[in-house]
C-alpha cells in the first residue's frame, strides 16, 4: 500500500468521523422536546389557575395569566422550530414524506431563515413580557422597567440588523 493510497484512506475515515459527528446534536434535539414537556406542565398549571381565579376560588389577575399562557405557546413554539429546523438542516432529513399534517415550512427553512424566525419569536416573547411588567408596574421600579424596555429594544434593533444584513446579502446574490 503506497503512502498516497493510505492518505486517501485515512482522509475518507476523517471525512467520515466528521460526517457521522452531525448526530452528537440528536441528544439536544431530543432535551428541547422534554422541556417542550416541561413548558406544557407549566401551561397547564397557569391554565387551572385562571380557571380556578374564574371561578372565584383563586384571586387571579386574567390578563397577566392569559399573557403568561400566550408567553409560555409562544416559548413551545420556538423550541419546535428549533427542533424541526436544526434536526433537518444539521443532522438527517425527517422521513414524514408528503404527511398531511407536515408543516409547510419544514425542510425549507435554510439557517438565515431559521435565524429570523429566532429572532422574531424572541421579540414577540420579550413584547410579551414587557407587557406583563407594564400590566403590574406599580410593583416595579423605574429602573427595573427601564431595563425591560431597553432588553426589548435590544432585540428588536438587533433583528432589525439581522434582516438588514441578510437583505444586503441576498441582493448581492441577485446582482
Amino acid at each position: 500500500m503506497t503512502v498516497k493510497t493510505q492518505l486517501k484512506t485515512f482522509e475518507r475515515t476523517m471525512e467520515s468521523a466528521i460526517f457521522a459527528s452531525r448526530w452528537i446534536l440528536a441528544p439536544f434535539f431530543l432535551g428541547l422536546i422534554i422541556a417542550m414537556l416541561v413548558l406544557l406542565v407549566k401551561f397547564g398549571k397557569e391554565l387551572v389557575s385562571l380557571l380556578m381565579g374564574m371561578v372565584g376560588l383563586y384571586e387571579h389577575d386574567a390578563i397577566i395569566s392569559i399573557l403568561t399562557l400566550v408567553d409560555t405557546a409562544l416559548i413551545a413554539v420556538l423550541l419546535l422550530i428549533i427542533v424541526f429546523s436544526g434536526y433537518e438542516n444539521f443532522v438527517s432529513k425527517l422521513g414524514m414524506g408528503d404527511h398531511e399534517d407536515r408543516p409547510g415550512w419544514m425542510g425549507k427553512v435554510g439557517f438565515a431563515d431559521l435565524k429570523m424566525k429566532l429572532i422574531g419569536a424572541i421579540v414577540a416573547i420579550s413584547a410579551v413580557e414587557l407587557l406583563k411588567a407594564f400590566l403590574v408596574s406599580d410593583t416595579l421600579t423605574g429602573e427595573q422597567i427601564g431595563w425591560k424596555i431597553a432588553i426589548h429594544l435590544t432585540f428588536v434593533i438587533s433583528g432589525l440588523l439581522f434582516a438588514t444584513s441578510d437583505w444586503i446579502s441576498d441582493s448581492r446574490k441577485s446582482s
